[in-house]
């Protein structure tokens, strides 16, 4: 008998999931967003597949909006607090966005991190 748990350094959501509605990546292209903007903001994901554990405070958890499949890595984020629902399998819980990648950076950061060809949310 056992129990799958996952880990997770990366918190790649949905706007359904609970992507933060005020991060529009046409936005960002024009005029780019910083943390500081949303430092006393705390946002909420829910119903994430899975079990899933992430990175706990001081460390960082990459912020990744999944867009029709394709990921977008915004940034970094601290998970503040974690709800499992073992019933459903589903993993919901609090963020704060710690660090938002400058709009050369989201380009780059796919490509360092992940270099899935699938996944590559193309910002042009």
């Amino acid at each position: 008998m056992g129990s799958y748990i996952e880990m997770n350094d990366t918190l790649q959501i949905t706007k359904e999931q609970g992507f933060p509605k005020e991060l529009d990546w046409r936005e960002h292209l024009k005029n780019p967003y910083t943390a500081e903007q949303f430092k006393d903001k705390i946002f909420e994901f829910k119903d994430k597949p899975s079990i899933r554990n992430y990175q706990i405070p001081p460390v960082r958890n990459f912020l990744v909006e999944n867009i029709n499949g394709k990921w977008l890595y915004w940034g970094l984020v601290h998970i503040l607090e974690i709800k499992h629902d073992y019933i459903n399998k589903t993993t919901s819980g609090k963020f704060k966005i710690i660090y938002i990648n400058k709009p050369e950076e989201m380009d780059m950061a796919h490509n360092l991190i992940d270099r899935n060809k699938d996944t590559l949310f193309d910002l042009k």
